[in-house]
């Protein structure tokens, strides 16, 4: 498998978006970063090779969604992560556009006992895929924007595009 890679403009600054290509077609998205992200790459790795047709599908859904014309992005995905990571980020699809849950209650619709909470949190801290994986949907128990990997202004701004008090 082969890594690429392409950047493109949006409201967070410029985006960095990989992923992996096995055969023909779309490379599954593995990840999407903003400048300045905790714990992301700031810089492609050496060995990932530019190719901006092959994430073309993901740029054009995060254009949409930036332009508030998409709510639910449609692409394959290979974040790469543990069981239970995976199994947090999946839970993250779930949750409705333009509404917020709690980590407690994300850990739950994962299966996660209540005790869970700051594993949980530590799950969608680490998600890669910014955006698509709608980890700025995730707030505090008391509904306060707690952290987010790209900066409470973003995450605040994510919600209020989805809110449509941007527009």
């Amino acid at each position: 498998m082969t890594t690429v890679f392409t950047t493109m403009e949006s409201p967070l600054g410029v985006l960095l978006l990989s992923g992996v290509l096995d055969g023909d077609g779309p490379a599954a998205l593995s990840a999407v970063t903003a400048p300045g992200q905790k714990g992301a790459l700031a810089e492609p790795a050496p060995d990932w090779e530019p190719d901006a047709p092959a994430l073309a599908p993901a740029v054009e859904q995060l254009g949409a969604y930036f332009a508030g014309e998409l709510s639910v992005f449609d692409l394959p995905l290979a974040p790469v992560g543990t069981e239970f990571r995976q199994r947090i980020w999946r839970a993250l699809d779930d949750i409705p556009y333009g509404t917020t849950v709690t980590y407690g209650e994300l850990g739950e619709a994962a299966g996660q006992s209540p005790r869970a909470v700051r594993a949980v949190g530590g799950a969608v801290g680490a998600n890669p895929l910014l955006v698509v994986r709608p980890c700025h949907r995730v707030v505090g128990a008391n509904g306060s924007l707690t952290g987010f990997a790209a900066g409470v202004e973003r995450k605040r701004w994510l919600l209020e595009l989805e809110r449509g008090t941007l527009f």
